[in-house]
């Protein structure tokens, strides 16, 4: 799949899945697309990946068909050039409050390479040149733009951001969300679910992408699917490595008489 081809699912009905990838592995990338993934995650607000090691991610996933969203330290439209100049797909910006803080996301993503008091013009509505506006549209149509909307100010603001031009998506940071509301990890409370209905409805009337990363049961990623989800990004590597091993480890003891209790590891993220 290509840029273009996840940013129009994201605006259609289809659904697309992905997985945090966390492992800069070089064996990685070739296990993960056989998963049956449309694109993956990688976090640079959470994880510590460095620009070299992030870019062969990033180069090396796009090769494979699966293209790479990047999500940046801080909604900082510096830091979006950057994972971009790096081969990423899309921008994922963290905690996003505001129009203004969208904007500016916009210029650096989907106006690209204009800057400075040219940038500022065309982010003020002035008129663009004809050549090079085709330019700049047909760049745009290969990158991706989702801000994260993951408290109860973002909320506030939500129809004033999904109405920022060439938005393509919002996903919800569900543990910054939670704590938002007042209901830490309290990821089944009906205050919740209800404010993950609130924005998948909200953003798919505007026929953007709505999304959501989770790591819980898989009884709770379908129902945020039923609540209206159109992207999913489905736990990450270490998770699922986390997960596997322990339970195939405890099985293996327990056939064989050696299990005597082993230690109850939690397994969550706190994005």
């Amino acid at each position: 799949m290509t840029p273009a081809e996840l940013r129009k699912r994201l605006h259609s009905d289809e659904t697309s899945f992905g997985t945090l990838i966390v492992s800069p592995s070089p064996h990685w990338p070739e296990v993960v697309k056989t998963c049956g993934l449309d694109f993956v995650f990688l976090d640079t607000e959470h994880i510590a990946l460095d620009r070299a090691p992030l870019s062969w991610m990033c180069q090396t996933y796009a090769a494979l068909g699966l293209p790479p969203l990047v999500r940046i330290p801080s909604p900082d439209p510096y830091a979006a050039t950057m994972v971009l100049d790096g081969g990423a797909a899309g921008v994922i910006a963290p905690y996003v409050e505001s129009v203004e803080q969208v904007q500016a996301l916009r210029g650096a993503v989907k106006l690209r390479p204009i800057k400075g008091r040219k940038l500022a013009q065309l982010l003020g509505g002035a008129p663009v040149e004809a050549e090079l506006e085709a330019y700049i549209s047909k760049g745009a149509d290969d990158r991706l733009l989702i801000v994260n909307i993951e408290s109860a100010p973002a909320m506030a603001a939500l129809d004033d951001i999904l109405a920022v031009p060439d938005l393509d998506g919002v996903l919800i940071g569900p543990h910054d969300l939670s704590c938002s509301l007042g209901l830490p990890e309290r990821y089944d409370h009906p205050d919740f679910l209800n404010a993950c209905e609130t924005i998948f409805r909200k953003a798919r009337a505007a026929r953007l992408g709505a999304g959501i990363h989770f790591w819980g049961e898989i009884e709770q990623q379908v129902q945020f699917l039923k609540l209206g989800a159109n992207l999913l990004i489905h736990s990450g590597d270490i998770l699922l490595f986390q997960k596997h091993l322990k339970a195939e480890l405890q099985a293996v003891k327990q056939a064989t008489g050696l299990l005597t209790g082993a230690p109850v590891l939690r397994t969550g993220m706190n994005i």
